[in-house]
């Protein structure tokens, strides 16, 4: 124990790969035993991360539970860890999340030890970037995460589905989503990779605290790098940020690669990609762009505002489009997460100012939420794919007098994702209109736009799936539409009690990232 408290976040980062090294000499014909040692695995984490929440002091300035170890020294790069309230809060959602899609999971029968193994290497990799306070430390963690989930899309994604390649060439569905999220991730990264190791040249360190003073201290007339002007490089810096994480986010136009990612990807897959791999993204303008390059951000701010409003518009119409009910949700998750950088987009713009803080309020808060809501989207999908076999909308219909759990647990977690009044979508996108209005007003009213056809979507949705004319198809026989069970209730409930909870009394998580914002940006 001693240990464990001396070392807690190196003990919650790594726990779930100590776990899977378990799992890895367990018996592979031992389903159950693997399935609950991989929970139990996931639970870990989680509780240790609510007891740093407990002590977690959110008026302190800088990073608490530190621990740093020297890891390359030739080049100063160490292995720090810290947690602020920001990153906190994103580990807090990770580690909730993970367990619920390992239960979710339980149903997998195929390669189970595998498939139970690349998800906690999945959270390690996902935790390691919140924890990460050192540039070199925060890239491994982000590629790693690439790995996991690029096999759990292609080997356990949709075996059915076939795209064609340029020449006429047909391969899997699972095949081409999988090889498109991983060519697009790693398109992004290489430019990321490039602006930190620029930033380690010039500073001979990694380490984040150190390089946010020291570069931004350069002067903007100053040359840098053989006669280069400091504002060039920061520029050029600046962009290949900018556009390794809004692929990550994703933005449009970077967007394309995720509904075939959603859509191929396991139900427990597309759980964790909408609720925390999206965030990551999200997590490095917070963390990297606005606190490296306040000047550029603010410059730069319409733009990033444009491709947020475009994302929250075109995300909402393209998901208004679809007859598959997973590529609705998948849409989705462009939509929303525009809304969190248009939070950004007016911080950048109006630093230190109330109205930027409540934007980026807004924005950190719709990260945790979307988390929520996106997550229990895409698990419901799959239990109703699991029975059906289809999720081709037209295909339902009238399913709710079949299946009146199910539907209401749908249609209340289809309303915090619509940002119902009195549930927890309604007080992030409130905030971050609120915030975003007084300095970015065109974009923002243009996004209104995207706020109006998400209701017309989930309606839409919810419509085609429970309501009209009952398909008999699914009343009688062997296809007889079958109730929600308890073990799927039971990860949808933690879910709903939060989205609940955040939308009557949204303050217990509001203090702490507010707190985070007016230390991070004033």
């Amino acid at each position: 124990m001693d240990f464990i408290s001396t070392h807690l976040l190196t003990t919650i980062l790594f726990f779930p790969v100590l776990a899977a090294l378990v799992i890895w000499f367990l018996p592979s014909d031992q389903l159950k035993l693997i399935r609950w040692t991989a929970l139990f695995a996931s639970l870990v984490p989680f509780v240790l991360t609510v007891w740093i929440w407990t002590r977690f002091d959110a008026s302190a300035a800088g990073f608490q539970f530190s621990e740093q170890y020297v890891w390359y020294e030739a080049i100063n790069s160490t292995f720090h860890l810290g947690v602020d309230g920001l990153s906190l809060t994103m580990v807090l959602l990770t580690t909730l999340l993970m367990p619920l899609a390992v239960l979710a999971s339980f149903s997998i029968t195929d390669k189970v030890k595998a498939y139970m193994m690349l998800f906690l290497f999945l959270e390690t990799g996902m935790l390691g970037v919140f924890l990460a306070l050192d540039l070199l430390i925060f890239f491994v963690f982000w590629e790693i995460g690439l790995v996991p989930m690029y096999f759990l899309i292609n080997i356990w994604g949709s075996p059915k589905g076939e795209r064609e390649l340029w020449g006429g060439m047909k391969v899997s569905a699972r095949n081409y989503a999988s090889l498109k999220f991983m060519i697009y991730t790693m398109a992004g990264s290489l430019g990321l990779l490039l602006a930190i190791q620029l930033l380690g040249v010039l500073f001979k360190t990694y380490d984040l605290t150190t390089l946010v003073t020291q570069w931004n201290a350069l002067p903007a007339d100053g040359m840098i790098m053989n006669g280069i002007s400091v504002s060039t490089v920061k520029t050029v810096a600046f962009w290949a940020f900018v556009i390794a994480f809004a692929i990550k986010v994703p933005v449009w136009p970077f967007h394309t690669w995720l509904p075939d990612a959603h859509t191929e990807a396991p139900t427990a897959g597309s759980m964790i990609l909408a609720g925390v791999l999206l965030k990551l993204g999200a997590y490095g303008f917070l963390r990297l762009v606005l606190p490296l390059y306040p000047q550029e951000a603010q410059l730069y701010a319409g733009w990033l505002a444009f491709l947020a409003t475009m994302a929250i518009v075109f995300g909402a119409f393209a998901s208004f489009g679809q007859t598959d009910f997973k590529r609705l949700v998948a849409y989705s998750s462009v939509n929303h997460m525009g809304f969190v950088l248009l939070g950004i987009a007016a911080a950048a713009k109006a630093m230190g100012t109330q109205d930027a803080t409540l934007a980026l309020n807004g924005a950190v808060l719709q990260m945790f939420n979307h988390g929520l809501s996106a997550a229990g989207m895409f698990f419901l999908v799959g239990v109703i794919y699991e029975r059906t076999h289809t999720r081709n909308l037209e295909d339902f219909g009238g399913l709710f007098p079949l299946v009146p759990v199910y539907g209401g647990i749908l249609i209340f977690t289809s309303m915090a994702s619509l940002g119902l009044p009195g549930l927890n979508g309604f007080v992030s996108e409130f905030l971050v209109v609120r915030g975003s209005f007084p300095i970015l007003p065109v974009f923002t009213a243009i996004s209104m736009i995207g706020l109006l056809f998400t209701g017309a979507y989930i309606l839409k949705g919810l419509r085609k799936v429970l309501h009209g004319p009952l398909n008999e198809h699914w009343a009688h026989g062997e296809h007889r539409l079958t109730e929600i069970n308890t073990r799927e209730i039971l990860v949808m409930a933690p879910l709903m009690v939060l989205m609940l909870v955040l939308g009557i009394w949204p303050r217990f998580l509001l203090d702490v990232i507010n707190q985070a914002m007016l230390l991070l940006f004033h």
